[in-house]
This record gives structure tokens, sequence and C-alpha cells, in this order.
């Protein structure tokens, strides 16, 4: 069954036009399909009533939260736009809650207020739709973009650095230690990595470097790496 986020409810589930568009003239929906519709992390089962005028009836309320049990945010390098939308999906799919984009020494990508206010827009639309995929009740946050020393001031219960100069430490060295539940922040670079400098400024704030082994990942391989990992351990313990 397609599933939907509503942008608002008053007396009635009202979708985007974008949603509406897609259910009558992609989907090709008809009156008395049923759809899926989400709004404030609670899932409606909906009923198509009309298509001219676009209208539903909810037949059923599941109180329904897929989520991870733990609380993961990835702090992100700036990067290429294709490569950004990719990172945004997969997180997306992979259960993360935060996705902070972060300014870096070593990022090719530049924005200024007017062109973060587009490409945020483009960002949460493209999480809005990897939610309705995945079938999730929620839609990552994405923070404002960061410098470095604005990240360090978050409080998480614990901090990692995607590092390539760490080789003992792998992610499941701390894993080990966690608790159900817990705040976790990862920064990841950008395409050029993070430089030492940062990463000592992050060391030096309560930020741990941990090893993804001994093979160097591009950096959206690197981030769905980290929230794989991190699914696959929230799901199983």
């Amino acid at each position: 069954m397609q599933r939907y986020f509503a942008k608002d409810y008053k007396d009635k589930l009202i979708l985007e036009d974008s949603d509406i568009h897609h259910i009558k003239n992609v989907m090709r929906m008809k009156i008395n399909d049923e759809i899926e519709i989400v709004y404030d992390k609670k899932l409606y089962i909906c009923n198509i009533d009309n298509l001219e005028p676009f209208s539903l009836s909810i037949t059923d309320t599941i109180l329904e939260e897929n989520k991870l049990s733990l609380d993961v945010t990835v702090a992100i390098g700036l990067v290429k736009e294709q490569k950004m939308d990719l990172i945004l999906q997969k997180l997306t799919e992979l259960g993360v809650n935060t996705i902070i984009p972060l300014n870096m020494e070593r990022s090719i990508v530049k924005l200024d207020a007017k062109k973060l206010e587009k490409k945020k827009v483009r960002w949460e639309t493209i999480c809005k739709e990897a939610s309705e995929q995945s079938k999730r009740t929620d839609i990552p946050i994405i923070g404002d973009i960061m410098s470095l020393k604005e990240l360090v001031k978050l409080d998480y219960d614990m901090k990692l650095i995607a590092s390539t100069k760490e080789k003992n430490k792998m992610l499941n060295y701390y894993l080990q230690s966690v608790n159900k539940c817990a705040k976790i922040i990862v920064v990841i670079g950008p395409e050029g990595g993070i430089s030492d400098s940062e990463e000592l400024f992050l060391n030096d704030n309560n930020f741990n470097s941990v090893s993804f082994g001994n093979l160097i990942f591009r950096v959206e391989t690197a981030a769905i790496y980290v929230a794989a990992i991190l699914n696959y351990y929230s799901s199983t313990r």
C-alpha cells in the first residue's frame, strides 16, 4: 500500500499538492483504493472517496513506530549534489534520525544563505520520499549547516569520527558499551576527507576516531556503511 505524509490535520488529513498529483496521475489510483497516511508519527489507513476534488476518509488508525532503538545522527561534510542526494536517501532508508551538513576544510561545495534555502527544500523532499518508500513513520531532521565549532557543543552519549588514521578501534569496539536508546553522532568528511587538524580538534572535544577497516571508502559509501551497521546493531540486540 502506498504511503504518504500529511502536511496537516484539521478535521481531515491534508496532503501536499504534489502527493495528490502522484496519487492521481502517477499511481493512477481510483475511488475506493486505500492508501497509508502518516501524520504526527501516527499511521492512518485511508479510503479515496473522490478524485475531483480529491478527498479521503479514515478507515483505521494504527499506532506504528518504525524506528531504531538508537538515536543516530550523521554529520557529513558538504559534498556534490548527486552524492548528497544518494546519502540523504540511503540514510533515511536505514533509519537515521538527524542529518547535519558540515562546512569543512576540504568541502568543495560552498553554499550561501540563498542557495542553502533551495537546497534544504530539495533535501527535505528526498528524505520525505525515502521515508514513504521505506515505511517510516517519521522523516529525518536535516539540520542547518554547521561548523565543527558549533557541532562540538551538541550533546550526545557517544561521539565518533570516521577516521582513516585510526587503525585499531573498529565500530563494534564502541558499540559494546552503547545503551538502548543512546544518542550517537558520527562525523564523516567530504570528498577530500577530514583534515588532520579537524580530527585533532574533534578528538580534543570528546569525539573518538573509529576505523572502518583497511579499505578507504568514498564519502557516500562511508555514510551508508556506518548507518547500515548501526541499523543492524539496533535491530539485533
